[in-house]
Formats: C-alpha cells, sequence, structure tokens
C-alpha cells in the first residue's frame, strides 16, 4: 500500500457536519420519547398504587434515569454506527 493511499488517524480527520447533525437530531427525538415515557411510567405506578407524593417522585426520578442509561447506550451505539469523523 503506498504511503499516499493510508487514511489519517480518526482524530485528526474533519467533521462530517452532515453526521453530526442527524446524531443531534436523533439524540432530541429518541431521548424525549425515551426519558419521557420512562417518566411517565414512574408518575404512573405511583399513582396507580396510590403512593405518598415523595415515594411517587422518587418512582419518577428513578424511572427518568433509566430512561437517561437507555438514551446513553443508544447513542453510544448510534455513533458506532454513524461515524462523526471522515
Amino acid at each position: 500500500m503506498a504511503p499516499s493511499d493510508r487514511k489519517p488517524p480518526a482524530d485528526q480527520r474533519p467533521l462530517n457536519w452532515l453526521h453530526v447533525s442527524t446524531l443531534v437530531a436523533v439524540a432530541i427525538l429518541v431521548g424525549t420519547e425515551l426519558v419521557g415515557a420512562s417518566w411517565a411510567a414512574g408518575w404512573a405506578i405511583g399513582g396507580i398504587f396510590q403512593f405518598e407524593p415523595a415515594i411517587s417522585r422518587a418512582f419518577e426520578i428513578g424511572f427518568g434515569l433509566i430512561g437517561f442509561v437507555g438514551l446513553y447506550y443508544f447513542m453510544r451505539t448510534a455513533i458506532r454506527h454513524e461515524s462523526i469523523r471522515g
């Protein structure tokens, strides 16, 4: 392989702004859906079982955090498949 055929390392390649904007849009869309649905699930469980307000809020926060963890893993996979460099 000739030296001119080699690709520069990934951290030296320029950003592909089309991929970056796609990933930002996906993060906003999926994040809103996932975190909102998980937060609502916590609210619904607190309401169905008629927990005290503090316990109900704890469920909302716990389910919301689960939604953020799911978003993290989703975005990690999305970035792996839609490279922002090169």
